[in-house]
C-alpha cells in the first residue's frame, strides 16, 4: 500500500512539473500570419517566441535638404515568455540578447506596414552576427509582428530641436527562426 501511495504522489509530482513548463518547451511555436514580403525563408522553424514591451527613441536629426526629422536610435525593450516571464533584452544593432548568454543581431531584410496605424511597421529581420551558446546561436531570421505603440511624434523635431531624444512606448511579438535540427 505504501509503495503505491509513492508511486502515486511521484506521478503528482511529474505531472505538476510538466505543467510548469514553459510553453516553448511544452509543445512547438507555430510562426505567425504576416505579409508574403516579410515571410520566414521557407524551411525555417521557430525557436523562440518573445513579446517585447518598451521604448523607441528617437533623436531629433537634420537630414536631406536640412529637414529635421525624429530619427531612430534605439529600442529598449524587456523581452517577455509566453508566462510573461523576463526572459531577454532587447537594444540597438537591433540585437536580442538572452539570460542564456545567447546574442544575435541583424540587418533589415523587408517591412510592411502594421495593422495599427499608429504603430511602428512589421518587420523581416536577417541574423548577422552571434554571441553565446544557447537558443539564439543558431537563429537566422527574426520577425516583429503584432506591434503597438513605438512611431515617432508627428511634431516638435526643428533645428531648435537638435539632438533631442524622445522615448516612445511601444510593444510587439518577435519570432526567432532557424533551420531544423
Amino acid at each position: 500500500m505504501r509503495g503505491l501511495l509513492l508511486l502515486v504522489a511521484a506521478a503528482i509530482v511529474g505531472l505538476a512539473t510538466l505543467q510548469s513548463l514553459p510553453l516553448a518547451q511544452a509543445q512547438k511555436e507555430s510562426p505567425p500570419d504576416v505579409p508574403e514580403a516579410i515571410q520566414a525563408p521557407a524551411g525555417e522553424e521557430v525557436v523562440l517566441f518573445a513579446h517585447a514591451a518598451g521604448s523607441q527613441i528617437y533623436t531629433c536629426q537634420a537630414g536631406a535638404a536640412g529637414r529635421f526629422s525624429w530619427t531612430l536610435k534605439a529600442p529598449e525593450a524587456e523581452l517577455h515568455d509566453r508566462n510573461d516571464k523576463v526572459i531577454g533584452q532587447h537594444f540597438a544593432g537591433p540585437t536580442w540578447k538572452l539570460k542564456d548568454g545567447s546574442e544575435v543581431s541583424g540587418q533589415l531584410a523587408a517591412q510592411v506596414n502594421s495593422l495599427d496605424a499608429d504603430s511602428i511597421p512589421w518587420l523581416l529581420v536577417k541574423a548577422e552576427n552571434h554571441s553565446g551558446k544557447g537558443l539564439l546561436a543558431t537563429v537566422t531570421t527574426i520577425q516583429r509582428v503584432h506591434s503597438h505603440g513605438g512611431k515617432p511624434p508627428a511634431e516638435g523635431c526643428d533645428e531648435s530641436h537638435k539632438d533631442a531624444e524622445t522615448k516612445r512606448a511601444y510593444t510587439a511579438d518577435y519570432y526567432f527562426y532557424a533551420p531544423p535540427h
